[in-house]
């Protein structure tokens, strides 16, 4: 782990603070990595449902560092790509909480979580263009299917920066929120997500994920393949169980 990356873990919420504010936050290669751990770490705990994402100290991510990048080292984790999320995303919700700046690599970081929360100071762009650069970790990939074609191309092409209430006008952002109160909205969204579920919330996000693939005659075949053993499960039973006794229930995650 780096002093670059913080992890801290409460109430079934796992937050990752991108800890590099006087580089506003750009990647490095073992930044990408310890947050790939902590990933891997999400994913394989029975007791973390959700993950937040967010940078210290007022910017989310300026991308990756140049300077490295001059030098030959990219900012990238072993199968999950840039910012240790990129190529492969976790299996539970991540929700990033975008404070300032969210460019090039950290704009892509944004659009790889699931949602996102934006600062009315948050700032999104893919910039890459203006250096000659492409924006390859997902940015060219992810935003036309997350805002409309033309809208990510105008960002892709010209490199210019949109504003949080654009981003939200466009589909980019669920929430924009007051500067400063970024990661608070976020935790109260992760709070709600992890009192949910937690085999319902993972086949959920799966089923909207992998189904952008799937044509018509197969959907609702593959879709019940994912929600069967859901449906099956003891957390199926006691969550409508308590329901009917006016309970909150108690997840087992099986």
């Amino acid at each position: 782990m780096t002093e670059n990356v913080r992890v801290d873990v409460d109430g079934g919420v796992m937050t990752v603070t991108i800890n590099r504010p006087k580089a506003m936050n750009a990647m490095t290669k073992s930044m990408a990595e310890a947050i790939a751990a902590a990933m891997d770490r999400l994913d394989d705990s029975d007791d973390i449902r959700v993950a937040i994402l967010t940078g210290a100290e007022g910017n989310f991510c300026a991308g990756m560092d140049l300077k490295d990048f001059v030098d030959g080292e990219l900012p990238e984790a072993e199968e999950r790509g840039f910012g240790g999320v990129c190529s492969r995303p976790p299996e539970k919700p991540l929700i990033a909480a975008v404070e300032g700046f969210a460019l090039a690599g950290g704009c892509e970081l944004a659009a790889a979580c699931d949602l996102i929360v934006a600062a009315e100071n948050a700032r999104f762009g893919l910039p890459e263009t203006k250096l000659g650069l492409v924006a390859g970790a997902g940015g060219l990939i992810r935003m036309p299917r997350q805002i409309p074609q033309r809208v990510a191309l105008e960002m892709a092409l010209t490199g210019d920066f949109i504003t949080a209430s654009r981003a939200y006008e466009v589909g980019l952002v669920n929430r924009v929120v007051d500067t400063g109160e970024a990661y608070n909205v976020a935790l109260k969204m992760a709070r709600t997500i992890a009192g949910n579920g937690p085999l319902a919330v993972m086949a959920s996000k799966r089923i909207m994920v992998e189904s952008q693939d799937w044509s018509t005659s197969e959907m609702f075949q593959r879709q019940l393949e994912i929600m069967g053993p859901v449906f099956d499960s003891e957390d199926a039973i006691e969550g409508a169980t308590a329901f009917a006794e006016k309970r909150s229930p108690q997840w087992k995650g099986r």
